[in-house]
């Protein structure tokens, strides 16, 4: 994985799908993003990416996990002795592992990108944070949990170019009708920042 400023950077434009639910403490994204995930693949769509199990390795479970789209496989990210006490250690060669596998599911064509977290490795330039520019590349819209207190960070990455959700399902889907299109076949607003109005 490249750092954030080398071969991970993407030249973000006003035109890139690209959407950030930022959450608080008392919202819950994996919830909302995993319903979202799982409504698109009844409609048949093929939404690619990872969906959180977990909001800490300070909660009740410390492995802390994902769930990996399209097929629903559990990967756990952070190593079993990982302790309540030390929080997250994320294990790199996993991470790593998990990269390369959602890389060649984007290859394979996808109809959203889902990243589970801009936590600190995506801050850092590491994660999953060069799917994004894959994505992007190929007209993929990408859907990306950021909490509030690192949405700063967030910006500075994006170049300030992507969509800011609240943590709903309706501000979810006012967003995908109109990266899809919908919005603008049934004769609604163009953009989204016209659509959302």
């Amino acid at each position: 994985m490249g750092r954030a400023g080398e071969e991970s950077r993407v030249s973000f434009d006003a035109q890139c799908d690209l959407a950030a639910v930022v959450y608080g403490a008392a919202d819950d994204p994996d919830r909302l993003i995993a319903g979202f995930a799982a409504d698109l693949r009844r409609s048949g769509r093929r939404p690619v990416g990872v969906v959180q199990l977990g909001r800490s390795c300070r909660a009740e479970n410390p492995r802390l996990g994902v769930v990996v789209l399209p097929d629903g496989e559990v990967v756990r990210l952070a190593p079993h002795e990982a302790t309540f006490a030390a929080g997250c250690r994320l294990d790199p060669d996993r991470l790593a592992g998990l990269a390369c596998r959602l890389a060649a599911a984007i290859e394979d064509g996808a109809d959203l990108v889902i990243i589970n977290r801009f936590g600190r490795s995506e801050a850092e330039g590491k994660g999953l944070i060069d799917l994004i520019p894959q994505a992007l590349a190929a007209d993929i819209p990408v859907l990306i949990a950021v909490p509030e207190r690192r949405f700063a960070a967030w910006i500075r990455f994006s170049e300030g170019m992507n969509v800011r959700l609240a943590c709903r399902r309706d501000a979810l889907d006012r967003w995908w009708l109109s990266v899809t299109g919908l919005a603008r076949r049934r004769g609604g607003a163009g953009t989204f920042c016209e659509f959302a109005k």
